[in-house]
């Protein structure tokens, strides 16, 4: 059965409403009571960090509150233009991203970066109350007292690593904000928020319990927090650190999904399918009565669903591969058969109607029981898989030895075994990679990366650390290269300015805070 973490959200929404913390850096608090108001109790303190699971940066992976424009987190991939909405011409960031052109549009782009801003600082300021104020309280479980704040920890890390990602500089605040004092502040150099984001990060996972997130009933786990560290150090480039950390990961009670078979019983299909495998290191939980996954079964189609399906009145492609992107796979990789990460075709078994398309819809987002029978979604949204701790622990572990190690190798060919059709062995493909130079085995992990995870929204950030951007080949199936991101074409054929590199800070904000600053090329005024 699944938990009841995000119930608790609703709780706070209404607590915190009396704060003086609702949004971050308001000018008219809403009242005068101070954050420690709502940390006296062992119950409130429960509450409250138990609500950062339905707020901030998480929120922008898992929420598909629109049927025209997926989560947040996928727009940044627009920026490829290896991916793209159909339905651009409403929801404009998805088209201003493509092009290129958001520094013409900051107002309409800044309107989506004021809620980012808002929400990521909303949540990172109930974390700072937590971490200060919840060692004052009383506990009758001294254990449960050092979970909570290692769970604020980690929660105050993952929205800062999202702003920062995001915005570059960022102001620092690890303090709450309870009186008008700290209000405004400067934005922080990357490398200091960086800083605090490891800290907290290393806290957490010393302080979290060393089991899988299904078995700590999803909540956040000593390998969340690794797997978070992992991913923040590959960020910087600090690979040593991050295959630390992902190895952690790796030697963990987590593991990979195994193919039963090669059709709907895949591990791609499990995945799809299935919430608390072993493979879900951390994930953004659905339930149909509390809270449904909102629109995502629609997104694995395009308009057309809508004669075919009587549950949902709108389905979209809000977020799907060009024809280009899907050349990333060569013709024996599972992943790019039908129905395993996408489909061209589908048939209602309940009246007969068929759905087709040439351009793939993606089948990962269908869950068939919501758009059949119940008209609410239930599937979790992985934001963090084990597939991906192999995937960092062979790129940080080759880039930290500059040599292709036998391990290193060894992580890569257990995603590439899991996704062949030919019945290639781990061990043929650990051969194989070795005989790479250490340059060409890390773009294979990249290139892998592309493979195995563009449904999670993590291809921009890794045109951001490595600086690089993905060609994939127009004529010859699973080739890529790489070329500087900066000065190259996208997808689209648009070429990146270094202003693209970041997303403009909230006109909104800038108005509230003069101490801020915008990003190159965007406006400050509107």
């Amino acid at each position: 059965m699944k938990t009841r973490n995000f119930a608790i959200a609703i709780l706070l929404t209404g607590v915190l409403g009396l704060s003086s913390c609702e949004k971050f850096l308001e000018e008219q608090p809403k009242s005068n009571e101070t954050l420690n108001f709502f940390y006296k109790t062992e119950a409130q303190a429960i509450g409250n960090v138990n609500a950062l699971y339905r707020r901030g940066a998480t929120v922008r992976y898992g929420n598909a509150g629109s049927a025209y424009l997926g989560p947040t987190a996928s727009i940044p991939t627009f920026l490829t233009g290896y991916f793209t909405n159909s339905y651009e011409n409403q929801e404009l960031i998805c088209q201003y991203s493509r092009l290129l052109n958001r520094q013409e549009n900051t107002r309409i782009v800044s309107n989506t970066m004021n809620t980012i801003w808002n929400d990521s600082y909303n949540s990172i300021n109930i974390a700072n109350g937590a971490v200060k104020h919840i060692p004052e309280i009383p506990f009758t479980d001294a254990n449960q007292q050092k979970t909570l704040i290692a769970t604020a920890k980690f929660f105050r890390a993952f929205n800062y690593f999202y702003l920062v990602k995001t915005f570059g500089d960022v102001p620092l605040h690890l303090e709450p904000t309870e009186n008008l004092d700290n209000l405004y502040l400067e934005r922080s150099p990357v490398a200091t928020v960086y800083q605090a984001i490891e800290k907290d990060l290393k806290d957490a996972v010393d302080g979290l319990p060393a089991v899988t997130f299904t078995e700590n009933k999803n909540r956040i786990t000593k390998y969340v927090a690794a797997m978070t560290l992992a991913n923040v150090y590959l960020q910087q480039g600090k690979f040593a650190e991050a295959a630390t950390y992902s190895k952690m990961v790796v030697n963990s009670p987590h593991s990979l999904t195994a193919n039963e078979d090669l059709k709907l019983k895949s591990a791609y299909n499990k995945l799809r399918t299935t919430d608390n495998l072993a493979e879900s290191i951390y994930a953004y939980e659905f339930d149909g009565t509390i809270s449904s996954s909102g629109w995502w079964p629609t997104y694995g189609f395009n308009s057309s669903a809508t004669a075919v399906f009587d549950k949902y009145a709108i389905f979209e492609r809000v977020y799907g591969p060009t024809k280009k992107f899907l050349n990333v796979y060569k013709a024996d990789d599972l992943r790019i058969q039908p129905n395993q990460f996408f489909h061209w075709e589908y048939k209602n078994p309940n009246t007969g109607k068929i759905w087709k398309s040439d351009d793939a819809g993606v089948w990962y987002y269908v869950d068939e029981a919501a758009i059949l029978t119940s008209g609410r979604g239930t599937k979790d949204f992985n934001i963090y898989r084990y597939a991906e701790a192999l995937l960092i622990a062979a790129e940080s572990t080759a880039k930290a030895a500059n040599a292709v190690t036998a391990e290193a190798a060894g992580y890569l060919a257990r995603i590439k075994a899991r996704a062949s059709t030919t019945n290639k062995t781990v061990a043929q493909y650990t051969t194989e990679l070795q005989a790479l130079s250490p340059t060409a085995f890390v773009e294979e992990v990249w290139t892998e990366r592309l493979r195995e995870l563009p449904l999670e929204f993590k291809m921009w950030d890794d045109c951001l650390r490595t600086g690089k951007f993905p060609v994939i080949s127009d004529t010859e199936k699973g080739k890529v290269t790489y070329i500087n991101l900066v000065g190259g074409k996208n997808a689209s054929g648009a070429t990146f300015k270094d202003s693209d590199i970041l997303w403009p800070i909230s006109l909104d904000e800038l108005q509230r805070n003069p101490k801020l600053t915008q990003n190159k090329d965007y406006q400050s005024k509107n």
